[in-house]
């Protein structure tokens, strides 16, 4: 079950460095049993560097709707079960040749990573929690 963020929990995890919200998003991700994503009517949002694609994901929904300004006003936040991610975006993402970037802040900075790292991180998380 998912708990509704507060404004001030919500700048404060905003705040931490990338290693610091990575951290909190597989803690989150696997307590929550689900990630997040923005949606809209062609797919997922993906941002672009010089070196790749990737797929931003969030820990819970307010982060990610808090994403949904600008160019990206007509998305909206969509959940994954754990389950499916480690069953199907992590290989479609691998497949696709597209990297994700964990909880990206305002200004679009956040780690990059392969599907199969965060993968790796989620299970580890997950063994940890039982």
């Amino acid at each position: 079950m998912t708990v509704s963020l507060d404004e001030a929990t919500i700048n404060a995890i905003q705040n931490r460095d990338a290693e610091q919200r990575f951290q909190y998003l597989v803690k989150e991700v696997v307590a929550n049993r689900q990630i997040w994503i923005l949606k809209d009517e062609h797919g997922c949002v993906m941002l672009n560097t010089e070196e790749e694609d990737a797929v931003p994901v969030w820990p819970n929904r307010e982060f990610a709707e808090s994403w949904a300004t600008g160019d990206w006003k007509a998305c909206e936040a969509e959940s994954i079960s754990l389950n499916k991610w480690h069953s199907r975006w992590t290989h479609g993402l691998e497949d696709d040749d597209l990297g994700v970037v964990i909880f990206p802040d305002q200004n679009e900075e956040g780690l990059i990573i392969s599907s199969q790292e965060l993968d790796f991180e989620l299970k580890k998380q997950s063994a940890k929690s039982k």
